[in-house]
Parts: C-alpha cells; structure tokens; sequence
C-alpha cells in the first residue's frame, strides 16, 4: 500500500486546496506535525502570537473569557490574525480531543505569505468570512 505524501494530506484542507505542487512542498517543509491530547490548551488569550495552526484531525474549543464560542474541526485554522496583525491572541484555545495539527511558526508563517499567493488568499477569504460572521451575530 502506498504511503501518502504530507504534501498529499495538506492538499484535501480547505486552505491548501488551491496551493500549487511547489507551494505545499514549502508549507510541508516549513510546518510540523504535531499531536496534541485532549485538554492541552493550544492558544491562550491575551498572549501573543508565535505560530498559525491547521486541525487535521480531531476537534478544538475556542473561548473568549472562558465562554466558548466555537468548536473547530479538521481543516480549520487558527492564529493567523495574531500573526498578520502583530496582536494578543483574540480567545483561547483548548484541544476538545486528541488532535493532530500542523504547525507554522511566525518566521514560517512570513515566508509562506511571501511565496504563496494561493495561500494568501484563501487566508484572506477565511478571515472576511470571519468578520461576515461576526457582524451577523451583532
């Protein structure tokens, strides 16, 4: 049975979907896999920004001062804003499973934006949707 290529699994989440072959090839070099236990938290508020996190598997809460307010599953992400704004992470966030996520570090994190026009827009699409969201709630 053939083995799957980080590259491959990077490609079937949402913000990858659209990347070239050579532009996963850089986010499967500059990321790393990590397994994280139910419990541990990934993000604290208030702190600031050092990585950007892509859920492969497994399922996030998020909770802004200690009130969730959202779940976030596989192919979700997350500290993309602390990074792109220079900002204190907006809300906490606590593996609800075990989970298995990518990490990129803030130096990684510029890079890619950098080399990665794909990226940088499916980045941008998701934090709109976000605002969208948040301003039909108000």
């Amino acid at each position: 049975m053939a083995r799957s290529r980080p590259s491959d699994r990077l490609r079937q989440l949402d913000v990858f979907a659209e990347c070239t072959d050579a532009e996963l090839a850089e986010i499967d070099r500059l990321s790393d896999a990590v397994t994280v236990p139910a419990g541990r938290t990934l993000i604290r508020q208030g702190d600031l920004g050092r990585e950007f996190l892509i859920v492969v598997s497994g399922e996030a809460v998020v909770s802004r001062d200690g009130v969730e307010v959202a779940r976030l599953g596989a192919g979700s992400y997350m500290g993309e804003l602390a990074l792109l704004a220079n900002v204190e992470r907006n809300a906490t966030v606590t593996a609800g499973t075990e989970m298995l996520v990518e990490v990129i570090d803030r130096r990684a994190f510029q890079t890619l934006l950098e080399d990665s026009p794909s990226l940088c827009r499916s980045l941008l699409q998701g934090v709109a949707k976000r605002l969208a969201s948040l301003e039909s709630t108000d």
